[in-house]
């Protein structure tokens, strides 16, 4: 991801916290799922580098019942200020494309979310629904070595 400053030309946001979080092969959130409140995953900190960049590794989330596949992410303006969700700069989601989304769910532990997304679109996801061409990642890559999606927000 490469978060950038809206205010100020557009220019890298560098020394800012990207919180990021998804759900789990089943949909379920850590912390927040029933029988997964007491854990603590698919979440993560980073601090923006001079480019503006972080980088995460994780899994691909679940296409859950009524949401399209997504990745939640938040952006504070220091990592000392992650701390205080009343410091968030921005919060914001990213679609995962549905080509994707069809290959990494014909995987292993992802049977749930090949109906699930049968039954859910952009179109009409309660998030995407109002326009998500500026949440779209770039990806590339295949289920069996990996993807890697390129992201870029300005807050």
């Amino acid at each position: 991801m490469t978060i950038k400053d809206f205010a100020n030309d557009k220019s890298p946001l560098a020394g800012a916290a990207v919180y990021l979080w998804h759900c789990d092969r089943e949909g379920r959130y850590s912390l927040y799922s029933q029988g997964v409140t007491d854990e603590n995953y698919l979440r993560g900190v980073q601090e923006t580098d001079d480019g503006g960049q972080v980088k995460f590794t994780t899994i691909f989330p679940a296409c859950y019942s009524g949401r399209w596949p997504h990745i939640h992410f938040e952006v504070y303006p220091s990592l000392a200020k992650a701390t205080n969700s009343g410091n968030k700069i921005a919060t914001s989601q990213m679609a995962m494309p549905e080509a994707t989304a069809k290959a990494v769910y014909t995987t292993n532990g992802y049977s749930q979310s090949v109906s699930n997304l049968s039954r859910v679109s952009l179109d009409r996801d309660m998030v995407f629904s109002d326009g998500y061409d500026l949440q779209m990642p770039t990806v590339t890559g295949d289920p069996s070595s990996g993807y890697q999606l390129t992201f870029s927000c300005a807050v």
